[in-house]
């Protein structure tokens, strides 16, 4: 269980390090690309867009092939898209080589959370999720330090390398037996879309995601705006991202003993209160700290919503690799709608706008829990087993 669950970190954590690299670097696409916010946004988003095409078919890999061959199918196509963005160097190349890292995406988590949930005992799931899910956020706000060092660097060289950590990463994933395959079942699909509890998990991916990519979109270019270079950039992300591995593990256990209705009520509050913040867009010395602070109001919801998908699958009988396809394009809706309408509307309107309309989401959200809460929440005994 252990090594499984160090790989599974390693897994999650690489891929979403190579999702969040583009952050210090988007200020230099724009720049030499000529791009807009809008445009910035679409190369954001590119990735999401590849996890929406790949979210399914990964749940299904993961389900009929087994959780190790998913990973392994990921984990080639992440070294192609890190060749891909080592070498390009125009828009589309760039745009489709994320896409395909979205791709990747859709069957690296599929299989490793399959994989990690079959073996995970029932009172330590919540701990094992955010466990995994802290390294996973780590690896999104780590990614800005490898862009920053790529921007040094040179892409070419960078990228290459973390191409060759797929490599070494699937030849890891050899040695660790797999849990055996689950016939993919649609009527068990169409019993987790009316439970409660799974489109509760669904629900808060979305938003988490939707959320993580306005402000992956439109941090960086306030703060290149501000004189900030790129290694700077990558700094305040680092610094987000010690935070929010720190959270992950503590909201997990809190999850075990209390329920996800804490956790969640806990992170929509603070979501809330950072995305007004960041609207008004002040000087760096408030900025910087709302930035910090966001990656960990937004972060902590990730555990949760995986805790609940999981959760809504074993009642209904979906086989969880399916349930993490869904959860994949749950999450790849948000990290494409964010990135792509935020930036549009920031382009239109300023930035005021996209995180007040982030505000209201989390709003919106913390009523609906607060609302429904007692019919909502697995009971306690539920998650601890």
């Amino acid at each position: 269980m252990r090594r499984l669950l160090i790989l599974v970190c390693a897994v999650v954590w690489v891929d979403t390090m190579l999702y969040a690299a583009l952050t210090p670097l988007l200020p230099h696409f724009t720049h030499t690309l000529h791009l807009s916010k809008a445009g910035a946004g679409m190369l954001v988003a590119a990735d999401g867009a590849g996890a929406l095409v790949g979210g399914l078919p990964g749940g299904a890999a993961a389900a009929r092939l087994g959780p190790r061959r998913a990973v392994l199918g990921g984990l080639a196509l992440m070294g192609l898209a890190s060749l891909g963005f080592a070498f390009a160097h125009s828009f589309w190349p760039l745009a489709i080589a994320r896409f395909l890292q979205g791709c990747a995406s859709g069957f690296t988590w599929a299989g490793a959370f399959a994989w990690l949930l079959a073996a995970a005992p029932r009172d330590r799931r919540g701990q094992v999720i955010g466990t995994a899910l802290g390294a996973a956020v780590f690896g999104a706000l780590f990614g800005p330090v490898v862009g920053a060092v790529a921007a040094l660097l040179g892409r070419g060289v960078v990228f290459s390398a973390l191409a060759a950590l797929a490599l070494v990463l699937g030849a890891w994933t050899l040695q660790i037996e797999s849990s055996p395959p689950e016939a993919p079942s649609v009527s068990a699909m169409g019993r987790a879309l009316r439970n409660p509890v799974f489109l509760g998990g669904i629900a808060l991916m979305s938003l988490a995601s939707l959320l993580f990519g306005v402000l992956a979109t439109l941090a960086p270019l306030r703060l290149s705006a501000a004189g900030w270079g790129a290694v700077a950039i990558g700094a305040v992300w680092l610094i987000s991202a010690s935070f929010e591995t720190v959270l992950s593990p503590v909201a997990g256990r809190v999850l075990d003993r209390r329920g996800f209705s804490l956790p969640v009520q806990l992170a929509l509050t603070g979501a809330v209160a950072v995305s007004i913040g960041l609207a008004f867009s002040p000087r760096p010395l408030v900025y910087v700290p709302l930035v910090i602070l966001a990656g960990g109001s937004f972060g902590v919801l990730f555990t949760p919503a995986f805790a609940l998908i999981a959760e809504g699958a074993e009642r209904v009988g979906l086989p969880q690799g399916m349930a993490f396809g869904l959860m994949n394009a749950a999450w790849a809706s948000g990290a494409l709608v964010g990135p792509a309408v935020g930036g549009a509307v920031a382009e239109a309107f300023g930035d005021v706008v996209p995180f007040v309309i982030a505000a209201g989401l989390c709003a919106a959200a913390l009523l609906a829990v607060l609302r429904q809460r007692t019919a909502a929440r697995p009971a306690r005994s539920d998650l601890a087993g």
